[in-house]
């Protein structure tokens, strides 16, 4: 795959976990998602932001982005999976901080000045690849 596909495809991952994990409920400016409502159950909570921090980072190494971008990753995520460990204020942190969309975000732009910004989908094309099973061939 080339490095524009492949940066192209973390993009795209980097969004799914983006809204899973901080917007799939939007008011105004705040979203809540897995990661703030799990926040409030012990362990899991700290499993799937550890998990989802885990995803992002390997898509951020695999489309080659830079040290600073890392970095600021790495700050984000951090703050947010040590903050779910923390009882009570920890886990209210946890559900009003977005930190996996910032540290996704960051990784979108750093690939949309390398790269630019992937073409969207059109619909036919976007609902075929909702209903492919994860790891699916295509045909053609």
């Amino acid at each position: 795959m080339m490095d524009r596909d492949r940066a192209h495809t973390a993009w795209s991952r980097a969004e799914r976990i983006r809204r899973l994990s901080d917007g799939i409920v939007r008011v105004g400016p705040l979203g809540l998602g897995i990661d703030g409502v799990l926040a409030w159950v012990p362990v899991a909570g700290t499993a799937y932001s550890v998990g989802a921090a885990a995803l992002l980072i390997s898509e951020a190494l695999q489309a080659g982005a830079s040290r600073g971008t890392l970095a600021k990753m790495g700050l984000y995520l951090g703050l947010d999976s040590v903050s779910s460990g923390v009882p009570i204020a920890g886990w209210a942190v946890d559900t009003l901080f977005p930190g996996h969309a910032m540290a996704a975000r960051a990784l979108q732009k750093d690939i949309e000045r390398r790269h630019g910004r992937p073409a969207p989908l059109d619909d036919e094309e976007a609902r075929a690849r909702r209903a492919r099973p994860v790891g699916a061939k295509t045909a053609g």
